[in-house]
């Protein structure tokens, strides 16, 4: 009887929980059996390891195999375990030494020929193998993702037969390289390339200063959709911290392109996308479009076209910054802090109040179409603004206003103050970190009172008002609230349709 032991990782959601490979070679009728709850994927990785050995010119014991994947209860997924099934009936085998695997860790598939395919979920890996010490072996494809763990001890390679060499010392591990080689300059639409639109040009400084959601309301072709292009550029660049969080997401779900690093996601779903698209699902819960937006942006265009189901979905996460996702037989939770950028048109015509068009809706369509969006939702989007039509002059006019790089700085000194004041955007500060942070003399208070009962505001966005206008004094670089920011946080409290 023979026994090989190989470490390997699983995914689990953001995840990545030791797997012990145990293959056991024993006399009997030549047989290959999986066991350790294998997902499809996993059980047919008996067809893929056999050819990969046999192509490679390895043997393969005519005896009766037993692969465990440990722990037993765990559901494992992929074909990241083709690489250490394979080196585990070797060492049970005897045609490599146990003591080569010892301190390290396997992820990779096979091809047929014993080529090594990249697979997703590297960088969740990469944090997990980095954080236990151990040196990981990966497919060359994916050492650029797994590189971004400057901790990990890890070397790559394309083909089995090269594993088996470095594992004997016949060979080195391909190595990572340089990051900054890889990764690409972003480019973003600028904001002289939008005419016109000053107020709309301001709210975009103010959501990106502050991390404010922010909806546009306007006629078609106004300018909405290219503004919201503008924000990307805007906004501050994440942190090493924040990058990762970013790059870990979509590692899991489609694998990490190493060009994107440092750069915020855009996310801009369709509006025929279900509510499971947008906040994640599956058997295995999956991130969605929500997730994919963590540390970026999410543009909802066409905002009434998306379900009713499908927005009210948001509120959570929007008020909680993470989503978590119940399923039969899986719980996980994935990250969600996203800024939300949204834009519409004030009717299905989308001329309700242009002065060049007449809108041609009844009232009763018009009512259903602006009721798509509920209170509570509108109550999450700190800013919402109008977006009127641009006069045809406008468009041979010269570009007006600051460019992006201009606005981005004025961003990052306000979002400064908001970081060294409380360690956080201020829409992410807590009723009792407004009152300590943020505190209204009574003027303010008196103003703000009338405010809620003329217009009839919830206790939600009053906070939401002064975390707006706390905004508005940072790019002031004033100290406290005065009463021009609480009035320019509240006229941006009211659609163009309400009373």
């Amino acid at each position: 009887m023979s026994l090989a032991l190989v470490a390997s990782r699983a995914l689990v959601g953001l995840n990545a929980p030791e797997v012990r490979v145990e293959v056991h070679l024993a006399n009997g009728l030549p047989a290959f059996n999986l066991v350790g709850m294998p997902e499809t994927a996993v059980r047919e990785s008996r067809d893929r390891v056999r050819s990969a050995l046999l192509t490679a010119g390895f043997e393969f014991p005519a005896r009766r195999i037993t692969v465990n994947l440990s722990p037993a209860d765990l559901p494992k997924e992929g074909g990241r375990y083709d690489l250490p099934i394979a080196l585990g009936i070797l060492v049970a085998s005897k045609q490599l030494a146990q003591s080569c695997l010892n301190g390290r860790e396997f992820i990779g598939e096979l091809a047929l020929n014993g080529e090594l395919r990249q697979v997703k979920g590297v960088l969740p890996t990469a944090l997990a193998t980095a954080k236990a010490n151990n040196f990981l072996v990966l497919p060359a494809e994916n050492l650029a993702e797994a590189s971004l763990v400057s901790s990990l001890k890890m070397g790559g390679a394309s083909h089995l037969l090269d594993v088996a060499a470095a594992l004997r010392g016949q060979a080195a591990f391909a190595e990572p390289t340089e990051i900054s080689e890889l990764a690409a300059s972003p480019s973003f639409t600028d904001l002289l390339e939008v005419k016109g639109q000053q107020a709309a040009k301001r709210a975009l400084m103010l959501a990106a200063a502050g991390q404010h959601n922010l909806l546009f309301c306007g006629p078609p072709g106004s300018g909405k959709t290219l503004l919201a292009r503008c924000l990307p550029g805007l906004l501050p660049e994440p942190t090493e911290e924040e990058a990762l969080e970013v790059a870990a997401i979509q590692s899991i779900v489609s694998g990490f392109d190493i060009t994107h690093w440092r750069q915020r996601p855009f996310r801009s779903p369709h509006h025929t996308s279900s509510a499971v698209a947008l906040v994640g699902g599956g058997s295995n819960p999956l991130p969605g479009e929500i997730s994919l937006a963590h540390r970026g942006i999410l543009f909802l265009d066409e905002l009434p076209e998306f379900g009713r189901q499908v927005l009210e979905v948001l509120r959570e996460p929007l008020e909680a910054g993470v989503i978590h996702l119940a399923r039969s037989k899986r719980k996980t939770t994935y990250p969600a802090a996203f800024l939300l950028i949204a834009a519409m048109n004030p009717c299905p015509c989308g001329h309700l109040g242009d002065p060049r068009k007449s809108c041609t809706c009844a009232p009763g369509l018009i009512n259903r179409y602006q009721s798509r969006l509920s209170g509570p939702l509108l109550d999450r989007i700190d800013l919402h603004l109008e977006v009127p039509a641009l006069p045809a002059d406008c468009l041979w006019q010269p570009a007006e206003g600051d460019s992006s790089a201009v606005v981005r700085n004025r961003v990052m000194e306000a979002r400064q103050r908001q970081l060294h004041r409380a360690g956080k955007p201020n829409s992410q500060l807590s009723p009792a970190e407004l009152e300590r942070y943020a505190p209204l003399g009574k003027e303010q208070q008196q103003l703000l009172t009338r405010a809620m009962n003329k217009i009839h505001l919830s206790a939600r966005a009053a906070h939401r008002i002064i975390k707006v206008a706390l905004t508005l004094a940072d790019l002031d670089t004033k100290p406290r609230i005065a009463s021009k920011h609480l009035l320019e946080a509240l006229s941006y409290r009211k659609l163009p349709w309400s009373d």
